[in-house]
């Protein structure tokens, strides 16, 4: 897969991304990440980018031309190299937000074009004429895309194929199946005088199927019911939970 990213701050990538398994998946080539300046396609002599708002206000306000070509070179690249062009997401807190359903879509794509608004926001034409769709990773505001843009594709890249040790670990991560994830125990099995669950250490894998299913249940049930309220549970599923409400 392919990202390309528009920024006016290039010297912030790879950064995190480029250690641990989104590093490796970079060397293996499972992942492109192009990082683009948005001030080389801005007018010399001054590559301006920003401009105050109409009608006044405080801030400043990311110039449509600028972006519009920076948009159009990279398609021009991806063309010239025989790929299609995907989306042009542009990271917004007004946009809809990032869950894992979303970023198993994203990582289905050959490519996409990720921008990065910085200041008081960026001109209404990029979004109404550019834009394919704004993404949002939480009801906050940071002041600038670029964070964003790095955690949308850190979600994206460990669901390549081939991007995780365990092929099937990110089938299991929290979300993935609608649930939040199990608890996880290790060695040694006591620790303070605080045991890791006997089941786990049985080799009955029946059982420990059983187990985490339940426990994932429960910890979605504790701490993200919402999860649960338009999620079809079997009758075992139904019966547990409410054997363990009442108790």
């Amino acid at each position: 897969m392919r990202v390309d990213i528009i920024t006016i701050f290039p010297g912030l990538f790879p950064g995190p991304l480029g250690d641990g398994i989104i590093g490796r998946a970079i060397d293996r080539g499972l992942l492109a990440l192009r990082v683009h300046d948005l001030r080389d396609f801005a007018p010399e002599p001054h590559r301006q980018v920003d401009d105050e708002p109409f009608g006044g206000g405080g801030g400043m306000v990311l110039k449509p031309e600028p972006l519009f070509a920076a948009v159009e070179a990279v398609a021009a690249e991806l063309t010239g190299h025989g790929i299609e062009a995907g989306p042009v997401v542009m990271m917004s807190p007004q946009g809809e937000r990032l869950r894992q359903p979303k970023a198993e879509e994203l990582a289905a794509l050959t490519q996409m074009t990720l921008l990065c608004g910085r200041y008081e926001g960026v001109d209404e034409r990029v979004r109404e004429h550019l834009v394919d769709f704004e993404l949002s990773i939480g009801d906050y505001v940071l002041t600038g895309g670029e964070l964003p843009a790095m955690v949308v594709v850190e979600a994206i890249t460990r669901l390549q194929s081939g991007a995780l040790g365990d092929a099937e670990a990110a089938a299991r991560d929290s979300f993935s199946g609608g649930l939040l994830d199990y608890p996880q125990y290790t060695r040694p099995a006591e620790f303070r005088g605080y045991s890791a669950p006997e089941v786990l250490r049985s080799g009955n894998h029946q059982a420990i199927a059983a187990w985490r299913r339940q426990q994932s249940l429960l910890a979605t049930a504790r701490k993200r019911p919402d999860l649960l309220a338009n999620r079809t549970l079997s009758e075992q599923d139904r019966a547990f939970l409410e054997n363990e409400t009442r108790e």
